[in-house]
């Protein structure tokens, strides 16, 4: 004897997807669970120092911001972090998953760094700048660009290739490092010609540059109708067909443009900030950017606020590390990885609501 479908018990609670959400409340979500992390974080730092709980924020705020050098520097690498996820977000948006960043930035910089080695001293600095910034440009499209051919022509995984491109990237700095270091002590001393001049201070050019990328790119992906067939491809590839977008063609295009700017990363870190290059210059920010920008649900704009909120916490959790005199990595990153789970958990609650078995019928009978 079947049963009839209205004595089904319903469950207790179901998921449903958000159909929008004010900003304010998406504010207000993501304070809460910053504010709830760092709380959680605080304790768990108590639990193995004698130190307090004012002590954990006092050192988080004096190692992000505590002097006038450190608060250029939080601005500095956010630029970069910024840049970074810029580069990774049109392939996000295109449904690309580009884990190739690292060796992006790398290739970029070990382009300007080849420059400053052998043309450095036999040309005028402004023209070799000017050569530095085109090599860094086209040695992060090209490193993108051939993933994505064999994407667009063999369906090949993106993932796994791009995360390949790495591990060569590195090999190549590696290579090259023993090639110019006749010495062999595998670490190549800043190069003084093609060094970029400043703007203001030494750290303000990059956080100009890649803070007016971010606007592009919002431009770019909202109101240009590359943006425009960038997420149609990325909602469906069968409908991008079907109203005529070459697939293929804007999956090549989109990787260019993202090792590109990749490639100008590593033209700044070469060219006014390290002057050198080894295997760790790309510092992760290929798969912090990742975070950065599924954080952000693939909006350059509130990109800007993740990347500054996991740059200040990576820097303040090194003074807090300090100051509760902890010997090692170990507490530093279970704190940034609750802080880190703690915004991801929220972003459920952005795209999701809970629906209780009660409240529902409560609803049905109104």
């Amino acid at each position: 004897m079947k049963k009839n479908k209205s004595n089904l018990k319903e469950p207790f609670v179901r998921i449903v997807k958000r159909d929008s959400i004010k900003i304010h409340k998406v504010i207000l979500i993501y304070a809460f669970a910053i504010i709830g992390g760092l709380l959680f974080s605080g304790l768990i730092s108590m639990m193995f120092s004698e130190k307090g709980l004012g002590d954990f924020f006092g050192s988080l705020f004096a190692g992000a911001i505590g002097s006038e050098r450190k608060f250029w520097l939080l601005l500095q690498d956010t630029a970069l972090l910024l840049g970074t996820s810029m580069a990774l977000l049109p392939a996000f948006k295109m449904k690309f998953w580009n884990l190739g960043g690292n060796g992006q930035i790398l290739v970029g910089c070990l382009a300007a760094i080849a420059c400053m080695f052998y043309l450095g001293g036999k040309i005028a600095d402004s023209l070799l700048i000017l050569i530095m910034l085109l090599a860094s440009i086209l040695a992060g499209a090209v490193w993108a660009a051939i993933p994505a051919f064999f994407k667009a022509k063999f369906n090949t995984n993106e993932s796994l290739f791009t995360l390949m491109m790495n591990y060569i990237a590195q090999g190549l700095v590696s290579l090259c490092i023993t090639i110019w270091v006749k010495s062999g002590s595998g670490v190549l001393a800043p190069i003084s010609h093609g060094n970029i001049p400043e703007i203001g201070n030494k750290y303000l050019l990059p956080i100009i540059m890649f803070f007016i990328i971010a606007a592009l790119m919002h431009v770019y992906l909202r109101s240009s109708k590359h943006g425009y067939e960038i997420s149609v491809v990325g909602e469906s590839v069968n409908t991008a067909k079907y109203v005529g977008i070459k697939v293929d063609k804007v999956i090549v295009r989109t990787m260019i443009l993202s090792g590109a700017i990749a490639g100008l990363v590593g033209f700044v870190l070469a060219g006014s900030i390290n002057h050198t290059i080894s295997t760790a210059s790309a510092n992760n920010m290929g798969f912090t950017g990742i975070m950065t920008t599924w954080l952000a649900a693939f909006n350059p704009l509130m990109i800007i606020l993740t990347s500054f909120f996991i740059t200040f916490i990576s820097k303040g959790m090194v003074e807090v590390r300090k100051t509760f005199m902890f010997t090692n990595d170990s507490i530093s990153n279970i704190v940034v990885g609750i802080v880190y789970f703690a915004v991801i958990i929220c972003s459920f609650f952005i795209n999701y609501r809970l629906v209780f078995r009660k409240k529902e019928k409560e609803e049905v009978k109104k």
